[in-house]
């Protein structure tokens, strides 16, 4: 290998004996057990014409540092399962160090989820910057019986359990992602002419298209005889290179890898047929679909469906800007369902990127909720609430009758926590705080909820009045939306999260001023048979600030009156909701 590779958590890494299983080393520093790091200097031999690393040998090297993290973990061969979207931010030049870092963020039945780092730096200044981030499924692979259970996962840091907590987001996200882009390409009319622009060129989509077989070797397979996903990953990306030349004739540049599965493996021996074809073209950028289908023998007939990615291309100028990208002129049938396809696609990864992978601080409190974007809204809403709770530097602030109040203070945000533990069943205060049109009951800050829409069985839109009066004298309202979820593995908790959206049906009314929250909810564990412990978050927006600081300085105890009425509201409905549990 032209490069050198450290195991984070193994004696090379620092020349010191480690203790795998504990994640140390000698010294007391901790070390997740499952890092793994790779470091590569790029050669001429891994560049293309410019001397820019070839993002198909980087996926290569991407696909090896996550399978060996994954392998660390669950102790047997490992195999791609999926790959998350991929952001390139930069590119690498011959002579720079590509830096790879991964560890398995959480470990399901048969399936981990591995989160990537890529960065490059400078050995000349010793800069560095970061490439992209990426998350990727594997799936153990056992001797006899196929997939194997694997062992859980025991977070240590604060960034390890943020991780951990939201991997279940995610891999709920991807399972919907199909049905995300039904609903889209059903619900939606897309638009199917491009406006021409500055471009005055149409090409039909046919002559970019691009076929191309690779025979599955030795080298390009596991010890296992399974063929490399990373391998695969670079096959894909040079055919998609060629398509998206014959439209621009010019070398473009990757920018984004869609979120893909691998449907099956192939093997040493096998044939893969690449094709490749530009799907749409945007004034900027341009979409090439490939597929992979897999055959062991030339005269073979049928043939297995590997897997198929979706990248997008854009075409730089010497300033390094974006240029115009000529049309494309769909194929009938089959190319005009890709065409509407790519611009369902694009709508749905400006989605992803905005909403998800943005931080937390950037994204605007109400974000218009749509039929197509729901999926991340909600997956931005629990995660949010989950990435606070796994905050570590909460701060008791007060305590009254065993009610707690903990403050963060974090740059410009102040959050709060309050919880109280009780006699309830988790599963009986979850239902029963969820439903925000009973809130009324307990906390005088809500005059009524109106259940506005049943977006799914976890997640509902709400208007809520409430008797808080803004500072111009007004009563204020919100639109919010409530996601729950039930808990992925023993331990975890149930969570019921809040954030604003706005909603064209409910615009701000001149009788109201139209109030927004950030990022709150519950969090309920069940800690014994008979007790639980629930927990209520708040990142402070300005209108809440006062109510934290007065109740914090100890001039108010508002927050003790609240919670305990909180409190007898579940014990007086508790046997209720478990009626209509049971009902269910």
């Amino acid at each position: 290998m032209l490069g050198s590779m450290k195991f984070q958590s193994s004696a090379l890494a620092a020349g010191d004996p480690a203790d795998p299983a504990l994640g140390m080393e000698c010294g007391g520093r901790y070390r997740n057990p499952t890092e793994v790091q790779m470091s590569q200097l790029v050669l001429p031999c891994h560049t293309n014409h410019r001397g820019e690393l070839s993002i198909g040998q980087l996926l290569k090297w991407i696909d090896t540092t996550a399978c060996l993290s994954a392998e660390r973990h669950a102790g047997c061969p490992c195999v791609t399962a999926s790959v998350d979207d991929i952001y390139f931010e930069h590119t690498i030049s011959v002579g720079q160090v590509v830096n790879i870092k991964a560890k398995v963020n959480r470990a399901f039945n048969s399936s981990m989820e591995v989160g990537i780092q890529v960065s490059y730096e400078d050995l000349c200044s010793g800069k560095q910057w970061n490439v992209c981030k990426a998350y990727a499924t594997f799936v153990a692979q056992g001797k006899a019986t196929g997939k194997m259970k694997l062992k859980p996962l025991a977070p240590q840091t604060e960034e390890e359990k943020m991780e951990y907590s939201i991997a279940a987001e995610r891999r709920r996200m991807r399972l919907a992602h199909t049905d995300t882009l039904k609903d889209l390409l059903t619900n939606s009319t897309m638009q199917t002419e491009r406006e021409n622009g500055d471009c005055h060129t149409v090409v039909p989509a046919e002559k970019t298209r691009v076929e191309s077989v690779e025979l599955v070797l030795p080298p390009h397979a596991n010890h296992q005889g399974n063929t490399f996903g990373g391998q695969i990953m670079a096959w894909m990306e040079n055919v998609a290179t060629i398509a998206a030349s014959r439209l621009c004739h010019a070398h473009p540049t990757l920018k984004t890898i869609e979120m893909f599965h691998f449907r099956g493996p192939s093997q040493v021996g096998d044939r893969l047929l690449l094709k490749a074809i530009v799907n749409n073209s945007f004034k900027n950028s341009m979409e090439v679909g490939v597929c992979v289908e897999a055959y062991r023998q030339e005269m073979e007939v049928s043939r297995r469906h590997i897997n198929s990615a979706f990248m997008t291309f854009v075409v730089l100028d010497q300033e390094g800007q974006p240029s115009t990208i000529p049309m494309v002129k769909p194929e009938a049938g089959d190319g005009e369902r890709r065409y509407r396809e790519a611009s369902a696609r694009k709508k749905i990864r400006l989605d992803r990127k905005y909403i998800i992978s943005c931080e937390q601080t950037k994204v605007p409190l109400s974000v218009p909720w749509d039929q197509s974007n729901k999926v991340y809204l909600s997956y931005n809403n629990v995660s949010a609430l989950k990435t606070l709770v796994a905050k570590t530097n909460w701060v008791l602030a007060t305590e009254i009758d065993k009610v707690r109040m903990y403050t963060l203070e974090e740059d410009k945000y102040l959050s709060f926590r309050i919880e109280m533990s009780l006699c309830i069943d988790a599963t009986q205060a979850f239902f029963l705080l969820s439903d925000l049109r009973e809130r009324h009951e307990w906390d005088r800050h809500y005059a009524s909820a109106e259940l506005v829409q049943q977006v799914d069985a976890d997640d509902m839109i709400y208007h809520v009045l409430s008797q808080t009066v803004s500072q111009d004298n007004k009563p204020q309202d919100f639109v919010i939306l409530a996601s729950r979820r039930k808990p992925c593995d023993e331990g975890d908790p149930y969570v019921v999260a809040f954030r604003s959206v706005t909603l064209p049906t409910h615009p701000p009314n001149p009788e109201y001023t139209r109030g927004e929250t950030m990022c709150s909810g519950f969090c309920i564990w069940q800690e014994t048979a008979e007790v639980t412990k629930v927990s209520y978050y708040n990142q402070a927006a300005p209108g809440y600030l006062a109510y934290v600081t007065t109740n914090i300085a100890g001039l108010s105890s508002d927050f003790y009156v609240t919670f305990k009425a909180c409190e007898r509201f579940l014990q007086k409905n508790k046997d209720e909701i478990t009626v209509g549990l049971q009902n269910l």
